[in-house]
């Protein structure tokens, strides 16, 4: 048939004719369908996502940021509220005053004022009772910050001078006189230096100051006791609290040159009081941020006016006169009797006057007297 083959024809291929010829290869009908999944049995994979992030980590983030935002707000908050309490007083002083000069004088007064103390707290402290009238300035003191070094310079409260009305006597007189204005216009009068701003310390303000940093630093050199201070030292370095760093600088009686020396122990409080307020331990603790603030606000009057800048700068000038950058001296004198030098004293306020603090040189020493 056709199509067939037969041994005979196609036996030359195998040799002896015998062989059996291959099986010729099944049809692509006749092969078993493939094994595949079932229809609707494989469905896509979705693409992988990143992994999310902790919710640890998230979480941690946005409580910092919550702390954070309340510490910064407590510490705005604070000023504000503490400038609530601070007293204002009418410094301006009346009549002619010198001209506008450059950079800004302050007038610093520590007054004998009671004022936040109470009744046992004055008799612990040695400070007598209010007298019914405006008292005296124990310390006297102007801060000017301009172009050169930051001066603050004593004038000792025993320094007499000629006030308007009550003819030639000492100087803390003015303020039991005429208050802040008068003080003020016998400053300007008799050193011919304008006065910018005002700030005032009572007693009350000095001792919950020192108290709330926790003490400050005082060196005296001798064995000090005087009774109407209340003061009980012996020598050397130490951490005296807010009553005794009080009645240090009242101070006078133990020493021999009196209000010389004792303008002096009033800057070392006052220099280790900004060292101590400098510390980021006062802003680091909420507790003692809160009493420091507390503490200067409550017995601290400032003229009218004078804001909160003016007054954060006047922190500034004090903290940069008493940390080593810039000059604490006492007017310069002629003696011991605290008179005023009628060569050098005039040379050191002109130095103020046309903000020249950088070529003050030996015109400032610690007790005003000339140095060789």
């Amino acid at each position: 048939m056709p199509g067939e083959w037969s041994e005979g024809e196609y036996g030359w291929l195998y040799g002896d004719g015998k062989s059996t010829p291959p099986k010729a290869a099944p049809a692509s009908s006749d092969l078993p369908p493939p094994k595949l999944p079932p229809p609707g049995s494989v469905r896509a994979q979705p693409a992988e996502r990143p992994p999310a992030p902790p919710k640890k980590k998230r979480n941690g983030r946005k409580i910092f940021g919550f702390v954070l935002l309340a510490w910064i707000v407590f510490l705005v908050a604070v000023p504000v509220w503490a400038w609530g309490k601070i007293g204002k007083v009418d410094a301006e002083p009346n009549g002619a005053r010198p001209p506008e000069q450059p950079g800004t004088t302050y007038l610093l007064v520590g007054s004998d004022s009671r004022r936040g103390l109470t009744k046992a707290e004055q008799k612990e402290l040695a400070t007598g009772g209010d007298s019914g009238g405006r008292g005296r300035t124990d310390t006297i003191m102007l801060l000017h910050t301009g172009s050169g070094p930051t001066l603050l310079m004593s004038l000792p409260r025993d320094s007499l001078v000629d006030i308007k009305g009550y003819g030639r006597t000492k100087i803390n007189a003015a303020y039991a006189f005429g208050g802040a204005p008068l003080l003020v216009h016998t400053i300007e009068q008799n050193t011919g230096i304008r006065v910018d701003d005002y700030v005032e310390v009572g007693f009350g303000g000095l001792v919950k100051v020192v108290d709330s940093l926790g003490g400050v630093e005082i060196c005296p050199k001798t064995d000090l006791k005087d009774k109407d201070s209340g003061l009980n030292v012996k020598k050397g370095c130490q951490t005296a609290d807010g009553k005794t760093a009080l009645a240090y600088s009242r101070n006078r009686h133990t020493y021999a040159t009196q209000d010389i020396q004792r303008v002096q122990s009033q800057r070392e409080v006052l220099g280790s009081i900004a060292k101590s307020a400098k510390s980021p331990w006062t802003v680091l603790n909420p507790f003692r941020y809160m009493r420091v603030a507390s503490g200067a606000s409550g017995s601290l009057q400032i003229g009218d006016n004078v804001g909160p800048i003016s007054l954060a700068k006047f922190a500034l000038a004090l903290s940069a006169a008493m940390g080593g950058e810039g000059l604490n001296c006492t007017v310069p004198l002629r003696d011991f009797a605290v008179t005023w030098d009628p060569e050098r004293a005039p040379r050191m306020f002109d130095y103020i006057k046309t903000d020249r603090t950088a070529d003050i040189g030996k015109l400032c020493t610690k007790d005003g007297l000339p140095k060789n």
